[in-house]
């Protein structure tokens, strides 16, 4: 990422871990590690793909982006005209005002409708609650919202059970969008939708970050999906990142043995394709007890002794913005890198 971009966030050494208790006095006896310390940054403007197994962290990490899940340590770091705050520290006040800035899309669009309440009522809540006491008001940014998604302005006095799913789903992302916000975090956002749906939704997305300047965190775990939408893609394991890259150097060149697994798995539409799926052996380690060193080492193809002992820190290598947590391109395992590869 050219560094005359904007950063809209700054994530530093972020964990989010739940705890585990035990007995009648509650007392802590572990943690669940679902995001441990994570690193990143997001620039405005720009798609940044979330993608790894389930479990891996990527939907507690964008909880935790914008404090819908409380961070147990580091730094989230927003840009407010130039000065980057840590909302993690910020009071109700200050978390009111962050929630205009910051909105979230879920993946299931039904139950993030109220089924008891008219969509009118779902809509004019969130803007009586920011402020906008005109009635008039109200109904024109909502008209204007439900323009941008291609719904028709009478179809708020309906229920959500009389929308199909692709309307639903387009109906959460026209709420979202009526306070203006500068990031939209996306959590599998089309994982509920029929794939012709999905076109749809994907396609009116990137028309309205277009027209808005948005930024997306677009969270998921169709590899497809990511690579169409994103400029960017961190890929996550066991609430770590394991690998950051440019969206096409992601998929041409794979460094992470963990990342050519999951991408050698993205079903190819030809019977000729003669392409032989890496399949990982071993089981996913407990998010509580994590195993020494690397992570992934039980169930790397190019586990070496280094990788069971020492955690490997994220470093770049190859293209610009590509960064790799592996000791396969370590300084010292430059030749290990270069075997595997081959």
């Amino acid at each position: 990422m050219s560094e005359s971009k904007e950063m809209i966030f700054q994530v530093r050494g972020l964990k989010t871990w739940f705890p585990i208790t035990k007995g009648m006095f509650k007392k802590v006896v572990g943690h669940v590690k679902a995001v441990d310390d994570v690193s990143l940054d997001v620039y405005r403007g720009e798609t940044l793909g979330i993608v790894g197994e389930s479990g891996c962290g990527k939907s507690t990490l964008g909880k935790t982006m914008m404090m819908l899940e409380r961070a147990t340590g580091g730094q989230v770091m927003f840009n407010y005209g130039g000065e980057f705050r840590d909302i993690t520290k910020f009071n109700a006040r200050e978390m009111f005002e962050f929630r205009r800035k910051v909105q979230m899309v879920f993946q299931d669009p039904y139950s993030a409708l109220n089924p008891q309440k008219k969509i009118y009522t779902s809509f004019e809540e969130p803007l009586k609650v920011h402020g906008i006491k005109s009635e008039a008001e109200r109904e024109a940014v909502m008209q204007k919202v439900l323009k941008m998604v291609n719904i028709q302005p009478d179809y708020l006095m309906r229920y959500p059970h009389e929308f199909s799913g692709g309307q639903r789903q387009r109906l959460c992302i026209a709420r979202a969008l009526e306070v203006m916000p500068e990031v939209l975090i996306c959590d599998e956002p089309v994982s509920a939708l029929d794939v012709s749906i999905q076109a749809q939704v994907l396609n009116l997305m990137k028309d309205i970050q277009k027209e808005l300047n948005l930024t997306y965190l677009f969270i998921a775990h169709d590899l497809s999906v990511v690579q169409y939408m994103s400029d960017r893609i961190v890929v996550m394991y066991l609430g770590k990142i394991v690998e950051i890259a440019d969206s096409r150097a992601l998929y041409d060149e794979p460094l992470h043995p963990y990342t050519r697994a999951l991408l050698s798995a993205i079903p190819v539409p030809d019977i000729h394709n003669t392409k032989k799926r890496q399949v990982l052996e071993g089981e996913v380690p407990s998010p509580i007890h994590k195993p020494s060193g690397c992570a992934f080492h039980n169930r790397c193809p190019h586990c070496m002794e280094i990788c069971k002992s020492v955690d490997p820190a994220i470093v770049h290598h190859g293209a610009e913005g590509h960064m790799v947590a592996c000791h396969l391109y370590q300084q010292e395992g430059a030749p290990a890198a270069a075997a595997a590869e081959a």
